[in-house]
């Protein structure tokens, strides 16, 4: 009688921890499935950590969404209010807006579908459901998965982490990582709230043009720098300075830097010209928004288009790939590479 009480009892607890016990890979991944689907909205606030250059750069981040289709993005770096900027997308198309500088790109692009997106809750879901050879682990308070990126610029971010709380199922960190699993990227969520209630001018592109977003005023012509502070890249892909041309413009200078060697490239760089608000309108771009670590870039096959810090940068090249643009356009310094 004893023996058939063990085993009865044994049974009983089996059922009781598969009941009770630790959800399987599956049951989290359909979980984070039918929130994204059943959602009409959410937003998110995290701090984003960038370990690509000789400094951390830190962004907050803060993150708009409405079904389907209408995202905003803003990227707030405290260290130099003026390149904060937007990222939005609503039915004119997707725009990368710096309201200090009253610059803006438009861009006829599927943003955020074409890309790994370590800030947007369905990015990373969907990079869940690509991966079917995702790994899942647990630990006390998160469900953690390690899954392959899709970042189409740059293979040297192959992997991420990604925690999501074990109560709310709402992402928690993310870390991207390279090759050798160095985490390179980090976004820490502090804030992530579905279906709240967003003003109807949230992805509307004039109000978030508006200096009051970010609180920094819009720059004027005269707050731009005077001298232009040429910068070169160290990044060189085998290629040797063979010309600077430098030609004084309306706005303060122009330069040009001309590369010959395994993979030819031109460099224009220009001190900015900043209009009234009143008369701006984007610039059409056709290509994709991308991230260079300090600020955000238009590229396209062979060419990559920024503004940082008063300038205007213009990169253009046949025989770079795009993520051999993004190094050269990352490694620029003021000091000229070594002939």
């Amino acid at each position: 009688m004893k023996k058939y009480t063990v085993i009865l009892l044994s049974v009983f607890l089996l059922f009781v921890l598969s009941a009770c016990g630790e959800k399987s890979k599956e049951d989290v991944v359909e979980k984070l499935e039918n929130n994204a689907e059943n959602m009409s909205a959410y937003q998110s606030q995290a701090m984003m950590t960038l370990k690509t250059g000789n400094e951390d750069q830190i962004y907050r981040i803060e993150v708009a969404h409405k079904k389907k289709n209408y995202y905003r993005v803003l990227l707030k770096n405290d260290q130099d209010e003026e390149s904060s900027q937007i990222i939005l997308r609503n039915d004119e198309g997707v725009f990368v807006l710096t309201p200090a500088l009253n610059k803006s790109f438009k861009f006829q692009s599927e943003w955020p579908d074409n890309n790994s997106q370590p800030y947007l809750y369905q990015s990373l879901i969907q990079d869940l459901v690509d991966d079917s050879d995702a790994t899942f682990t647990t630990t006390e308070s998160y469900f953690v998965f390690e899954t392959k990126t899709s970042y189409e610029s740059n293979s040297n971010l192959p992997y991420q982490t990604i925690y999501f709380d074990k109560k709310t199922y709402a992402p928690a960190l993310v870390q991207v990582m390279d090759h050798d699993k160095n985490v390179l990227v980090e976004v820490e969520y502090t804030e992530f709230e579905i279906d709240p209630e967003l003003p109807e001018n949230t992805f509307d592109m004039e109000t978030n043009m508006t200096s009051s977003i970010f609180g920094v005023p819009v720059m004027a012509q005269e707050d731009l720098p005077k001298q232009l502070t040429v910068l070169y890249p160290s990044e060189l892909f085998g290629a040797q300075l063979v010309e600077e041309d430098q030609m004084e413009t309306d706005n303060g200078k122009r330069v040009m830097l001309s590369y010959e060697g395994n993979k030819n490239f031109t460099i224009v760089q220009e001190t900015m010209d900043v209009h009234p608000t009143s008369t701006a309108s984007p610039e059409m771009v056709n290509g994709e928004p991308v991230d260079l670590g300090f600020t955000m870039a238009a590229q396209t096959n062979t060419s990559l288009e920024w503004h940082y810090q008063g300038v205007d940068y213009y990169l253009a090249s046949e025989q770079l790939t795009k993520e051999e643009m993004k190094e050269v356009a990352q490694s620029l310094s003021t000091e000229e590479a070594m002939k």
